[in-house]
């Protein structure tokens, strides 16, 4: 299965996508994309229910976040409400730490994206704050990325033996699906995909 696991609709503050025209324009465009995770800014949408869309369109929606620490923005999968708990998404100055050991300690995956961006990479902080512990994932393939920044990201992965995965970072409906993941095995539901991300059973994809 080929998903795309960065994604913005409208409940981020910068999307401006709806869910269901992702859906149409995947569809209509004839994308190779078996699903999407919706990773809004800052927060976790648990009360949306997009299984119907899903349904409609033959497409796995999931739901993820996006947050921000000193290490820049970080994606995390697998949210629970006892994973919310742990720490405020909300917050633009977390400890990457905090954010991966909570992920650890509730089944759920911290991936740092984007690492080759300035400013909101973490490329970019490794001079002042060191190569961090815990970290096991990053985003390689980015559907916004400019210039050298997938470059800076694949070689960052090398580096440090990270696996790497792929994400649209889609905000508008015409960039779903530039970027995504294929995984090794059937994903149904967001613990599917967990499970797969924690057993490196999958690659990163780019359709740019």
């Amino acid at each position: 299965m080929i998903i795309d696991l960065h994604a913005h609709s409208t409940k981020s503050d910068d999307g401006r996508a709806k869910v269901e025209n992702y859906c149409k324009w995947i569809k209509t465009r004839e994308l190779p994309l078996d699903g999407f995770v919706l990773t809004e800014h800052r927060q976790f949408d648990d009360e949306s229910d997009y299984s119907p869309l899903g349904a409609e369109y033959g497409l796995l929606i999931l739901k993820g976040s996006e947050v921000e620490t000193e290490y820049g923005h970080v994606l995390v999968f697998g949210v629970t409400p006892e994973l919310v708990q742990e720490f405020d998404f909300a917050s633009i100055s977390l400890p990457l730490a905090n954010v991966i050991e909570a992920c650890d300690k509730h089944n759920a995956v911290a991936v740092p994206c984007h690492p080759g961006r300035p400013r909101v990479g973490m490329a970019a902080h490794l001079e002042e704050y060191g190569v961090p512990e815990g970290v096991k994932i990053v985003e390689i393939y980015n559907g916004g990325s400019r210039n050298n920044e997938d470059e800076i990201a694949c070689s960052l992965a090398d580096e440090q033996g990270y696996a790497g995965i792929g994400g649209s970072d889609a905000h508008i409906v015409s960039h779903i699906g530039r970027c995504a993941t294929r995984f090794n095995q059937d994903i149904h539901s967001m613990q599917d995909l967990v499970e797969a991300l924690q057993n490196n059973a999958f690659e990163a994809v780019t359709f740019r």
